[in-house]
């Protein structure tokens, strides 16, 4: 018998008249549940086949909670563990240490700043409270890979705008924009766990398990390509005297095409159109095989072995652009297919 959850068992149907068979719920399920004679039920038929048996009223909300002891885990870790709380759908957050323990709210706050919705909502000398305040509806997915979209294209742009010789001051909130898609992506690992252990959060998101793990996979593209980008602006930064020599190579000149082929394939996230994805993809393909001759052609003229390393960093970064929107493409091909595909059952 099941006793609890991720307990089995098997169980027959009864036929209780011409064209209705019954099946007997387990007692633990039904009492936990709160439920009586007559109560309602929710049955969904899900596309894999099987039936799911829900309580139509949910007589209470479960929230996960999460106590992290600092006597209990390795030194300098404590961010280690919020994040991985976080990402786990924790609710609530309960840090704890001792008077001789350093205070660790320095490391909170850099959580706070990493993630989103968790508040500190109660603090003592011992413990520390947080909470999070954002139900996981409320931010939907293509929504934070819009706004990830936005953070790596906006970069990228201010970059083209230095390399025409616009102020570099354009750039020097580069880190915090870096850090707000890195937030996140968090909080779409967040959303995708709490997605797959919940229907509700599925259904209140209007995804399916199999569209949340490709939402999942293309928010990690967007933040590979904000890592480059990055590099690129902070290699900018340090070494802004190379700028003029840097503006007419390859590298720079292919940056707009690469920024057409990932702005299509944004749009095709809810279009789905196959040419359209192909197009774009087939154009970063030509990108990259252009970009790793260009790589090579620097190794036949010594003349430009002092720009060498400069623009072999660029090019790799914009290369490896290149790759990740090829990448993102990919998925967005998978997601077509997924919505398109019928079962077809042997007589």
């Amino acid at each position: 018998m099941a006793l609890g959850p991720g307990d089995h068992d098997v169980r027959k149907l009864q036929a209780t008249g011409g064209s209705t068979f019954t099946l007997s719920l387990p007692k633990p399920w039904v009492l936990h549940n709160q439920l009586e004679p007559r109560s309602s039920l929710k049955v969904d038929w899900r596309p894999s086949g099987a039936l799911r048996i829900t309580p139509l009223e949910q007589h209470q909300r479960v929230e996960r909670h999460v106590r992290i002891n600092l006597k209990e885990i390795p030194d300098n870790s404590l961010h280690d563990h919020l994040m991985g709380a976080y990402i786990s759908g924790a609710d609530l957050i309960l840090v704890s240490h001792s008077d001789d323990h350093s205070s660790p709210t320095k490391i909170i706050r850099r959580f706070l700043r990493s993630t989103r919705g968790f508040e500190i909502v109660e603090q003592t000398s011992t413990i520390t409270e947080l909470r999070c305040l954002l139900n996981p509806a409320d931010m939907p997915l293509h929504a934070s890979l819009k706004r990830m979209y936005l953070l790596v294209s906006s970069l990228v742009r201010d970059l083209q705008e230095v390399f025409s010789g616009g102020d570099i001051d354009f750039l020097s909130d580069h880190e915090e924009r870096e850090s707000e898609v890195d937030g996140l992506l968090y909080l779409v690992e967040r959303q995708i766990r709490i997605v797959f252990e919940s229907y509700q959060a599925a259904s209140r998101l209007n995804v399916s398990r199999g569209q949340a793990l490709e939402y999942a996979n293309l928010a990690r593209c967007l933040e590979r390509m904000m890592d480059h980008v990055n590099n690129l602006t902070i290699f900018i930064i340090e070494h802004n005297e190379h700028i003029p020599h840097l503006n007419l190579t390859p590298p720079i000149k292919h940056l707009p095409l690469w920024q057409e082929s990932l702005k299509e394939l944004m749009i095709n996230i809810r279009t789905q159109d196959s040419h359209r994805i192909e197009t774009a993809r087939h154009q970063l393909k030509t990108l990259q095989t252009e970009l790793k001759s260009y790589e090579n052609s620097i190794f036949d003229d010594e003349e430009k072995n002092r720009q060498m390393a400069s623009s072999l960093s660029i090019s790799e970064s914009v290369r490896r652009l290149c790759a990740y929107s090829r990448d993102f493409g990919e998925v967005l091909l998978n997601m077509k297919l997924a919505s398109a595909m019928v079962e077809i059952r042997d007589p």
